[in-house]
């Protein structure tokens, strides 16, 4: 029988207890500096491509610290180039996939996606149309599995995406035609990891995570809140992990010796709330 990866049994928006205290993401990028030397020592990549996606009303600026971990890693970084995400608007789209075609044809390497929140779901898209340029995909807190019941995201995100980029919500971009395949479900043809936080106080985890086949895709909970995934030294070193691997014999995350036993610590001990 094949293992299955599994949605987070969450319920509902997040807590309001997790929104409120999502200024904790200041702790953690103030704590990044003092991480760096061990991330640093981390094994590099192979240098293939990576393309890194904000978040919803993030830029490229957002991806700095991102961006350098990974470069110093050894990997050709780019960032989307499309200014600030203001939403799953079609022509940013549209621009996406044509990137990615573009960089895997001028490199003659496939594309590994990393998305953090929205730019996830960007993420997602581009490897649903373009799976033959993509190497794998990581999304960061990204609303990828969102029910008929609609977002549950926090009614303060809600309402700036109504505000910002339509006055129906996310669900009138996802109903677009070219976005078919995401309102389905589906599952890109390349391997796929979903990290998340409980204690996200923006996208709930049953959103963030997805189900499916270990051999395909997994759900990696993290410790941290949704604004700081980009300057998380735990999430820093699980996209190093999941990028590093060879090309076409991706396994899914299993941390071993001293750093897994810290992370199973600083994770699935933690009791959710």
């Amino acid at each position: 029988m094949q293992d299955m990866a599994t949605r987070h049994p969450h319920t509902g928006a997040p807590s309001r207890l997790h929104s409120l205290i999502e200024w904790r993401a200041l702790a953690e990028m103030a704590v990044l500096p003092f991480t760096w030397p061990a991330l640093a020592q981390l094994p590099r990549g192979d240098g293939h491509p990576v393309l890194l996606l904000p978040g919803f009303m993030a830029d490229e600026g957002s991806l700095f610290a991102l961006k350098a971990f990974l470069a110093g890693r050894g990997y050709a970084v780019e960032t989307w180039g499309l200014g600030r995400n203001i939403g799953f608007q079609r022509r940013h789209a549209q621009a996406l996939e044509q990137k990615i075609r573009h960089l895997h044809h001028g490199t003659g390497r496939r594309v590994s996606l990393v998305g953090w929140s929205l730019g996830g779901v960007f993420a997602l898209y581009g490897a649903l149309q373009a799976p033959e340029c993509v190497r794998q995909l990581v999304t960061l807190g990204s609303p990828v599995n969102v029910g008929p019941e609609g977002s549950q995201a926090s009614p303060l995100v809600k309402a700036l995406y109504r505000m910002v980029a339509h006055p129906l919500g996310a669900e009138v971009h996802v109903m677009q035609p070219r976005a078919k395949q995401l309102r389905e479900h589906l599952l890109p043809a390349v391997p796929m990891s979903c990290l998340y936080s409980i204690s996200d106080g923006v996208v709930p985890p049953q959103e963030a995570t997805v189900d499916g086949p270990q051999q395909q895709c997994e759900n990696i909970r993290v410790a941290g809140s949704h604004t700081g995934l980009g300057f998380n030294a735990m999430v820093m070193c699980i996209v190093a992990d999941r990028l590093a691997q060879p090309e076409g014999d991706w396994k899914p995350f299993n941390p071993a010796g001293l750093p897994g036993a810290l992370y199973r610590l600083m994770t699935h001990a933690a009791v959710p709330l």
